[in-house]
């Protein structure tokens, strides 16, 4: 078992990079099982004409890959919670945990979804209110923002939550999130910004490439669209290593949770 202690952001990243390095073949594998599926179709729906040319595919494509994501990110919680709290873990196990997590992870983000569409709906309303006071509309856009922001970093580890700890139901996650991130709103936002960037900005520059090559270009179009698709099995992993690594410091830091307890909770799962 590791030494465990409060870690600022540099540490965080840092050590969700080692992990990420230690376990690459485990968390390939099970990004693979995961993904194989929505990144082929992806592909497919890609390099033969686009979403408009086949709307109800790429539709069918991102659902799949929804659930697919939320699989992946559970196994992958698993490989690196038994990898930091110094327990082995097989591919078996971090498969079995994900796919039991799924409909749960799935009832959490709906929730955490609906709260935020909430407020950007009350945010709306209030703009259409004001529309005819420019001073006021631009004071509503950053009160609007920082809400939306303070709430989704409140709920920033309901997955971990949910994955890592016995719950008497999946909705509890969201105040044992809100607890454990309270006081440390600001280094959740540090951390999701920069994880943020570290997964969006290659996917999304590679998604753009392909869509341009492929009016001008249409092999190095595909060759592209191919990388895109793949970037997620690489890169969601990384992920979740960053923000459990985050869970495990706010636990750290809220209350020095026991150790043996939640070893023996991952074992049995």
């Amino acid at each position: 078992m590791v030494e465990l202690k409060p870690m600022e952001l540099g540490e965080i990243l840092d050590g969700a990079l080692t992990l990420y390095r230690r376990h690459f073949g485990l968390l390939l594998r099970l990004g693979v099982i995961a993904l194989w599926l929505p990144a082929s179709l992806s592909v497919f729906v890609q390099v033969t004409g686009g979403p408009t040319q086949h709307l109800i595919l790429y539709l069918l494509t991102a659902f799949i890959q929804y659930f697919a994501a939320l699989f992946l990110t559970a196994g992958a919680i698993r490989v690196i919670s038994d990898s930091y709290l110094g327990q082995p873990t097989t591919l078996a196990q971090a498969v079995s945990l994900g796919a039991s997590k799924i409909i749960p992870l799935f009832g959490v983000g709906f929730g955490k979804g609906l709260i935020l569409a909430l407020i950007g709906g009350a945010i709306g309303l209030c703009f259409a209110l004001l529309a005819g006071n420019i001073v006021l509309v631009l004071i509503m856009i950053v009160l609007g923002i920082w809400a939306l922001a303070y709430v989704a970093c409140g709920y920033a580890v309901t997955t971990q939550v949910v994955v890592l700890e016995p719950l008497d139901g999946a909705f509890d996650s969201f105040g044992r999130s809100w607890e454990l991130t309270r006081g440390f709103k600001r280094k959740v936002a540090s951390i999701a910004f920069v994880a943020g960037l570290i997964f969006n900005v290659p996917v999304g520059a590679a998604q753009q490439s392909a869509q341009v090559l492929s009016l001008t270009d249409p092999a190095s179009g595909a060759v592209v669209a191919v990388i895109a698709a793949l970037l997620p099995i690489v890169l969601t992993p990384l992920l979740a290593c960053v923000f459990t690594l985050m869970y495990y410091d706010l636990r750290i830091r809220r209350e020095g949770f026991d150790l043996q307890v939640l070893s023996q909770h991952l074992v049995s799962s």
